[in-house]
């Protein structure tokens, strides 16, 4: 089952996590998960620049350590980022320790105050330790660009669809979601000109 806007339950277990900034009038969150790479990040950003869109992204240690440059001219460019941990892990499938270490790690990488976790999900003893020391940023609107079986009409129309003021909404700069994420990309940034992109530092 795909869900395309974040479940309560997992609202409810992590309370104070953001999904949304409901008093961000006019303003949207797009956010990436995965990245950096070298062959879908710049496109990202140029496409961006051409909407005079500002986002952020949300990085593993693992490819920031493999592509510092990509890292570099993200926040060139005027978006924030935030941790992903250093490789993609699930909470739930793993210690907490080795999840906190998982992050631990990536921060020799990443400095960054907002934390979002792989698949959105973390053991509860994890996400009390992790909210102590960081923000943690979940979304609104899942796009799914990752999954090759949606076409692209689809994400565009669930996406546009699903947004409100203050929504966070997560697209993927990873080879595996390149085909979709660069063709749904500029189609979803036209269809939402009226609202500002904002990087989530300064909603």
């Amino acid at each position: 089952m795909r869900f395309y806007k974040y479940p309560f339950l997992g609202k409810l277990l992590y309370s104070k996590a953001i999904n949304r900034f409901p008093d961000a009038k006019g303003k949207i969150c797009m956010t990436f998960d995965d990245g950096p790479h070298p062959e879908v990040t710049p496109v990202i950003l140029k496409i961006l620049t051409k909407y005079k869109a500002k986002a952020t992204f949300f990085c593993l240690g693992e490819n920031v350590k493999l592509y510092p440059e990509v890292l570099e001219n993200i926040q060139k460019e005027g978006h924030s980022i935030g941790i992903h941990g250093y490789s993609h892990i699930n909470g739930l499938k793993c210690s907490v320790n080795r999840y906190l270490e998982n992050i631990d790690l990536a921060t020799q990488f990443i400095n960054s105050n907002l934390f979002r976790p792989p698949y959105g999900k973390m053991r509860m003893k994890q996400y009390r330790w992790i909210k102590e020391c960081f923000k943690i940023v979940l979304w609104d609107v899942m796009s799914y660009d990752f999954d090759p079986n949606i076409p692209v009409e689809k994400i565009v129309e669930k996406v546009c669809s699903k947004i409100k003021d203050g929504s966070i909404i997560v697209f993927h700069d990873s080879l595996k979601a390149k085909e979709k994420v660069l063709s749904t990309l500029p189609l979803v940034l036209e269809r939402l000109k009226e609202y500002e992109c904002c990087p989530i530092k300064i909603i």
